[in-house]
């Protein structure tokens, strides 16, 4: 029998298993929100209190400077002030008919101004000749203030209400248009060329593709278009009117009633409000596809 010459070999120990890594339960828990986070959304519950809080914070500071007595009541009126002289406005002075008479100003311009400019601006993102023909003139009215044109119209139109809607007319009419001129033009490069590969004629391409896909972009552009026509409506009631909030504040001027003054601009704000939020809900429903 033959023995072995070669030396044992060492014995090396098994190594142990590697221990199993341990599941993080952080990982799996959902992440917090971060509330002051860029762009962190916030639920609509925080959206209305954060609004209100700052509502609520601004009557108190206003109520501890007037009632307080740190600001004459000649200057600045207390909140309890100016609420009893808006009910003697709706009470005594029938105010609500100066109400009506500026919501029917506003609207009447705005939408005559939005009827007009709309076809034009969409024109103009569509066909870049009729851009270059109309973007330098609408360009430069565009910077002219709407308050420039009362003592022309008043020549041309007289004091009535045709006056009126003119100056809203011109202070929205040239925003619209170029706005919805940009919102037309900024269309996506791949969708024209893939309506035009599969078949699609030029008016296809406007009615299809274009305005479909600049439509939430044009009714947001009329949301803040609208938004403004509520200023000159103001200016346009300053001069030569016999009603509406504007006649009723150059009234309360002369007399230094400053609780009708700030009560009229509150009722014009709290009016626009309303109209901001109805015309983003109808976006919402008509365009419900475009948050998508």
């Amino acid at each position: 029998m033959q023995a072995s010459s070669s030396k044992a070999l060492p014995q090396v120990p098994p190594r142990a298993a590697a221990p199993a890594p341990a599941v993080s339960t952080q990982a799996a828990a959902p992440a917090r929100r971060r509330s002051f986070a860029p762009l962190e959304p916030i639920s609509g519950r925080a959206r209305v209190v954060l609004g209100l809080a700052f509502f609520v914070a601004f009557v108190l500071v206003w109520s501890i400077a007037t009632i307080g007595g740190f600001v004459p009541p000649t200057f600045l009126a207390s909140p309890v002030t100016m609420l009893k002289e808006g009910w003697m406005l709706f009470a005594e002075f029938g105010f609500i008919g100066d109400v009506g008479m500026t919501v029917w100003r506003v609207f009447g311009g705005f939408l005559l101004a939005a009827v007009l400019a709309v076809p034009l601006g969409i024109a103009m993102g569509t066909w870049k000749t009729v851009e270059a023909f109309f973007e330098p003139f609408v360009s430069f009215c565009r910077y002219l203030p709407a308050s420039a044109f009362i003592p022309l119209l008043i020549l041309w139109a007289g004091l009535g209400e045709m006056q009126k809607l003119l100056v809203i007319f011109i202070g929205s009419f040239f925003q619209i248009v170029l706005m919805v001129a940009v919102t037309v033009g900024s269309a996506r490069r791949d969708l024209v060329e893939a309506a035009y590969t599969l078949g699609a004629k030029s008016r296809g391409i406007v009615a299809r593709v274009l305005i479909p896909g600049a439509a939430p972009g044009i009714a947001e552009t009329l949301r803040l278009v609208l938004g403004w026509a509520w200023t000159y409506v103001i200016v346009a009631e300053l001069i030569g009117s016999s009603s509406g909030i504007g006649h009723m504040i150059t009234d309360s001027q002369a007399l230094l009633n400053t609780g009708q003054i700030i009560f009229g601009i509150i009722v014009i704000g709290v009016i626009g409000l309303v109209s901001d939020f109805a015309f983003k809900a109808l976006n919402r429903r008509l365009f419900a596809w475009a948050a998508l």
